[in-house]
């Protein structure tokens, strides 16, 4: 449940603020934003936000008042002309479009503008992004949609072309622990700061490895990567069980997957030549992981072929 509507809810960004406050001000909108950036920095809360300034019955300035029933309905999460389509299962399949896009040719129920809010309109099928395509090119009246997406997911550029977009930013990596701290009090700020380094000053991804312990894991995968493996070294068991633990992670498997880029990302900055190309040869078997993990692939499996692929620095496992 939301509980501010004032976009000082929202930690930084504040270019995404100037954009958002003048076309609100202004009254002029586009059918369609997309807002693109890391998970985890208020991509989502934003068209909320963005949402109840549309429809609240009193507005202060630039935010929704929060106590009108407009207001009180958003915040509750009961809003009939804010609906918001998520991923089910990792993805976003034809079906729920073609609802969606019908829905559309109706009013609102009693707003004067349906918000509809797409998260992660990368998982869409190839098919349900041809279907939303149809709508954005003759968007409904009374409609706004906001689509989100993680920066480096790909898109159709025919989807992209129809969006205005706007961009979200990791934060500064102090004001990120900060913000770790309030959300987190007694945590300390030497931990706080080492959460938003490896969220990359992402917020809400640093709270979720807080939340679901994943640093630890992560320290001893990264020990296991930079080993040095020896000829006369058994280096099998190891991958195998640390995969089994990977594995085991389920639905946060991806989650950690972005621990492990931050991992290579940073090496990449310090890296020569030759080991750039390494350092890039893990991000793409990340990303193929990743991919994969989507596509429901086993996840026992995945996790073994990735980390033969993170130790090695010539071959690779298919």
């Amino acid at each position: 449940m939301l509980n501010d509507l004032s976009f000082a809810a929202l930690a930084g960004q504040q270019k995404v603020k100037t954009v958002l406050g003048r076309s609100l001000g202004s009254g002029r909108m586009p059918h369609a934003y997309l807002f693109r950036g890391p998970d985890g920095v208020g991509k989502k809360l934003t068209a909320l936000l963005t949402a109840a300034r549309l429809n609240c019955l009193a507005p202060e300035g630039g935010n929704g008042c929060g106590l009108c029933s407009s207001c009180s309905r958003l915040r509750s999460g009961n809003h009939p002309d804010v609906v918001v389509i998520a991923p089910e299962n990792g993805s976003i399949g034809i079906d729920r479009v073609r609802e969606l896009c019908r829905s559309l040719s109706y009013p609102p129920y009693e707003s004067a503008i349906r918000v509809v809010v797409i998260e992660d309109v990368h998982t869409m099928t190839t098919e349900a992004a041809n279907s939303l395509l149809k709508t954005l090119e003759e968007p409904p009246e009374n409609n706004l949609l906001i689509l989100t997406a993680e920066t480096s997911r790909a898109l159709l550029p025919t989807i992209v072309s129809r969006c205005q977009a706007v961009t979200f930013y990791g934060l500064p990596i102090d004001q990120c622990a900060r913000l770790i701290e309030q959300k987190l009090p007694g945590i300390g700020f030497d931990e706080a700061r080492l959460l938003a380094q490896l969220s990359d000053g992402s917020p809400g991804i640093a709270l979720a490895f807080k939340e679901k312990e994943l640093v630890a894991l992560y320290r001893a995968v990264v020990t296991l990567l930079e080993a040095e493996v020896t000829a006369d070294q058994d280096n099998v068991t190891p991958v195998l069980e640390t995969a089994a633990e990977l594995a085991a992670l389920k639905e946060d498997l991806p989650l950690f997957l972005g621990l492990l880029k931050t991992w290579v990302r940073d090496l990449m900055k310090t890296a020569t030549e030759v080991n750039f190309a390494v350092q890039k040869q893990r991000l793409a078997a990340l990303d193929r992981a990743h991919r994969q993990l989507e596509r429901n692939c086993n996840r026992t499996l995945v996790s073994e072929v990735l980390l033969f692929n993170l130790q090695s620095s010539v071959a690779e496992v298919s």
